[in-house]
């Protein structure tokens, strides 16, 4: 089945979204950092019979608004709860990647109610970093290798070459490809970039390291996907997420960051049997 492109209008923004609208139970797949719903469709396609799936573009990403300033965490969760409202959702499962992941602990800390489940996909950075770290942010951008998909690329050709060494394209299968295209725009100079922009990225990492992701303990049911190649690899990073989420589990998977698209049928399963015992 083939999800269906819609359109939520807010007061402040207009939120893209992809559904798979043939399953009941409500699903909420949040993609991370950079990338765009789009990133969902194998995980999509495979649980569309059993559950109603929605994958947003978040705000400043793929084909919603992307608006100069307000990436807090707070502002993204209020998107997602007047989409949820839009669709007549009380609460969902939610499957969150990298920087979403840290916003469903915060969701999950803020309104318990709404999560019936949360899958995180090798999260990212659950504490809060000291103010003066603020300064390096220049330095990160500039070494997080996914970042250089951004641009901007004098053609096409160009990005698409620079995407295929970048670890979430790895293989470059037809769903990376798609992703990928999916991803970039020409602008207004005649360049290539990325449809996510520098406001956005800049806002985002702003607010994942000045708020904290726990604070308290948290009874919603969860699975903390690790992969095999992934960013969570010592104890020491795993080790909060024992602390304050009581009904977790940890489960292993190939791939990379991204095992969505580098891994797709060992994820897929992984998720499915979390699902399975919680609907």
């Amino acid at each position: 089945m083939m999800p269906v492109r819609r359109t939520l209008s807010k007061p402040d923004i207009q939120l893209s979204y992809l559904e798979w609208n043939q399953g009941q139970e409500p699903l909420l797949l949040l993609h991370g950092l950079g990338d765009h719903a789009l990133v969902w469709s194998s995980l999509g396609d495979y649980l569309a019979a059993d559950y109603h799936i929605v994958a947003p573009d978040m705000r400043g990403h793929g084909q919603s608004s992307k608006p100069e300033k307000d990436y807090s965490f707070e502002s993204a969760i209020a998107d997602l709860e007047a989409l949820m409202d839009h669709l007549g959702w009380t609460s969902a499962h939610i499957v969150s990647h990298s920087w979403t992941g840290k916003l469903a602990a915060i969701w999950a800390r803020q309104n318990p109610k709404r999560l019936g489940s949360i899958i995180l996909v090798d999260p990212i950075f659950i504490w809060k970093m000291p103010s003066f770290f603020r300064v390096t942010f220049p330095m990160l951008y500039r070494f997080l290798p996914f970042l250089k998909s951004m641009g901007p690329f004098a053609s096409y050709e160009e990005a698409e070459q620079q995407a295929q060494q970048l670890k979430q394209y790895q293989g470059w299968s037809s769903l990376q490809q798609q992703v990928f295209q999916a991803g970039i725009e020409q602008k207004l100079d005649g360049s290539w970039g990325s449809k996510f922009t520098i406001a956005a990225r800049d806002g985002i990492f702003e607010a994942v390291m000045q708020v904290p992701g726990f604070t308290i303990p948290l009874d919603t049911p969860a699975i903390f996907i690790q992969p095999e190649q992934g960013l969570n690899r010592q104890n020491w990073q795993i080790q909060p997420y024992k602390t304050y989420l009581k009904n977790l589990r940890i489960c292993q998977v190939p791939g990379n960051h991204w095992p969505f698209l580098t891994q797709p049928e060992a994820f897929n399963q992984t998720v499915a049997a979390f699902l399975a015992e919680h609907r």
